[in-house]
């Protein structure tokens, strides 16, 4: 197995580090690495050997979790670019998407019926695509003086307030 612990999860799975990625090639590098770390491949060589190709498919897990997921990987292209989130102690949020936010829970708390509700994620889901667009273009600018590290960040704390959204439909859906 040669992999290296010090490894970013773009390196780890050999991709370019940038927003925009191929879900289907993730997805195969996961399960190529997958098989390279599985413990059982390392039975005949110890119970130490087993541990580390364990420890190996938690790391190649973690990675995966946060390369696969929109949100995720583009919180930690921030992160590697030296601009945390901090969404637990940094609210702050644009005006506008706060009051496009209150509207949105407003209508949730009048829907009477699913339709109403359906209305309200088809608006959410086209609002997040925006939203994963200006993440693109921030984030996968040709050089790095061109990428917008800190408007990226704001973007990652709106598309965060859209998922707990779309969480909160969903749930208001399902009853």
């Amino acid at each position: 197995m040669n992999l290296n612990l010090q490894s970013n999860d773009f390196e780890l799975f050999g991709l370019t580090p940038q927003f925009s990625q191929n879900r289907h090639a993730i997805d195969n590098r996961w399960k190529q690495l997958q098989r390279e770390a599985h413990p059982d491949k390392f039975s005949a060589q110890g119970a130490a050997a087993q541990r580390i190709a364990m420890q190996w498919s938690v790391r190649i897990n973690e990675a995966y979790q946060r390369l696969k997921d929109p949100l995720k990987r583009a919180a930690y292209l921030c992160e590697l670019a030296g601009f945390p989130i901090q969404a637990h102690n940094n609210t702050a949020m644009p005006a506008a998407f706060l009051m496009q936010q209150m509207q949105w829970r407003e209508e949730l708390d009048d829907a009477k019926i699913p339709a109403a509700i359906e209305a309200i994620i088809t608006e959410v889901m086209q609002s997040k695509q925006e939203v994963l667009q200006n993440l693109a273009h921030l984030l996968d600018a040709p050089t790095d003086a061109e990428r917008n590290y800190p408007a990226a960040v704001a973007q990652v704390r709106v598309l965060m307030f859209m998922e707990k959204l779309l969480s909160d439909l969903d749930t208001a859906l399902d009853s």
